[in-house]
């Protein structure tokens, strides 16, 4: 299972850990190199060991170097790929509930191997599942955001219907587009929850090349979220 320590991911799991046609044998999370910690969501390695311990799953490390393009990715997930052949695992579960660009991108690459995607969340409304994952009982809270479409008091907060009910049309309930991420810390799914706390809110801000072919900023919110 693809897992980046978010709702999606954890929703998709829960729903291939109830599908009898699927056994999950481990997840694999990619860090960059030298932050050890999680793409977007900026969460630590440490926090991502604790929830495959809480969920009772082997965590295989996937590193990478920062880089412009996706070499530095493909290759170190080909390297993965390698070990899970020795294994006889042929399948890889990802939580993407829309992006086709995105699925097939994950298809192709996986496809040329000689291994298949899984995708139980496909095609799920956005607003439904997001109400589906509150109402089973899983608890996350947002880890980072678009601050040009969340506010800065929503992040570290829990995701709820309150936050549900707060966003505009413009963001995807779930977050699909990028608007925001999310650590897990509880659910149907953990054995115990993990206990957090938010120790600050941070500003960063990303060079972006514009649609106009000029260079802009992206300003995102992250949460620093640690054991408690």
């Amino acid at each position: 299972m693809s897992w980046s320590g978010g709702k999606d991911s954890a929703f998709a799991l829960h729903h291939l850990q109830q599908d009898p046609r699927f056994e999950v044998k481990s997840l694999h999370t990619t860090f960059g190199e030298s932050t050890r910690r999680v793409g977007m969501h900026g969460i630590s390695e440490a926090l991502i060991e604790r929830q495959a311990e809480s969920l009772g799953l082997r965590l295989d490390k996937i590193y990478y170097p920062s880089s412009g393009d996706n070499r530095a990715y493909e290759t170190a997930i080909n390297s993965y790929l390698d070990q899970l052949e020795l294994e006889g695992i042929k399948h890889l579960g990802y939580g993407d509930i829309f992006l086709e660009d995105l699925r097939k991108y994950r298809e192709d690459n996986l496809a040329s191997r000689g291994f298949s995607a899984v995708f139980p969340l496909w095609k799920m409304p956005t607003d439904a599942a997001a109400k589906a994952f509150i109402t089973a009982g899983f608890k996350t809270k947002l880890c980072a955001a678009d601050a040009d479409l969340i506010a800065r008091d929503f992040v570290g907060k829990d995701f709820d219907r309150d936050f549900l009910e707060s966003l505009p049309e413009t963001v995807d309930p779930c977050g699909e587009n990028g608007e925001f991420h999310s650590f897990c810390y509880d659910g149907p799914t953990f054995k115990t929850p993990i206990s957090i706390v938010v120790e600050k809110i941070v500003q960063h801000s990303y060079d972006i090349l514009l649609t106009n072919g000029k260079k802009g900023k992206k300003h995102y919110w992250f949460a620093e979220i640690v054991s408690a």
